[in-house]
């Protein structure tokens, strides 16, 4: 099956894509393109379905760079050479036209990052602690080492959860109320003392305080979508032992 590849005209012409599960050698709760080296998926699927994305960024395998992501605030400039284990981040920058940056998701947003007059790019993945923590913020200081400039910088965020889907409880509220009272608009009711978190909505709201020229949400949720998408919500719900992980790349 052909590769589905999601783009946005805002990152034009530079190549990129949020690649869908669509297109993929994994099978089972897996089935699909898996990218996720972290998962009990096998290893070798798992190399065959990156290789298919480097690929349809005009790459090799070798060229792809990405991060050990743990939720952090922490970006880096991805390396000429490949280093024999990722680095612990969970964004990275490069203004290296060789290099094919990525980044892996499943309900978090992905988010890329292009300021094309500089030569530079970059690529996030903002779960709710990255991204109140500071990790968009800290690619664009990592963009800026390289000369890339906020005010000229677009970002677009990928398939991320929607915020129908994100049910969340009162210490997950009181935690960003305690941050910034304001971003109670992030929240809205649910049953009980539920409510609903909208990552993508405020994944904006900190690319555009930053100062980024353009800022947008392609609006495809990955907890709706399972025919196109992984996510690790909707896994726990459906009970199943494990769940793949999304790719998203750009390349100068």
């Amino acid at each position: 099956m052909t590769l589905e590849i999601i783009t946005a005209d805002t990152l034009s012409p530079l190549r990129h894509g949020f690649f869908t599960r669509r297109g993929g050698a994994s099978s089972g709760v897996f089935e699909g393109l898996n990218c996720g080296r972290g998962s009990s998926d096998q290893s070798e699927v798992v190399t065959i379905n990156r290789r298919r994305v480097a690929q349809a960024m005009q790459a090799d395998l070798c060229d792809l760079r990405g991060v050990h992501q743990f939720h952090s605030a922490i970006a880096v400039v991805a390396e000429d050479e490949k280093p024999m284990v990722p680095p612990k981040a969970d964004a990275i920058v490069t203004s290296n036209p060789g290099l094919v940056l990525s980044i892996l998701t499943a309900d978090c947003a992905p988010v890329l990052f292009a300021d094309i007059d500089a030569g530079v790019v970059g690529a996030a993945h903002a779960g709710w602690k990255g991204a109140i923590g500071g990790v968009l913020e800290a690619t664009l200081d990592a963009m800026g080492s390289l000369g890339a400039r906020p005010d000229r910088t677009v970002a677009v965020v990928g398939p991320t959860i929607s915020q129908s889907a994100y049910e969340v409880g009162p210490e997950f509220f009181e935690t960003f109320m305690a941050e910034n009272a304001d971003y109670g608009r992030f929240f809205a009711g649910g049953n009980g003392d539920r409510m609903h978190f909208d990552l993508p909505g405020f994944a904006l709201y900190r690319l555009r305080q930053a100062g980024v020229a353009e800022a947008e949400w392609l609006r495809h949720c990955t907890y709706a979508n399972p025919s196109q998408f992984y996510s690790f919500r909707r896994s726990v719900h459906n009970k199943q032992a494990d769940y793949g992980r999304l790719i998203s790349t750009i390349r100068l």
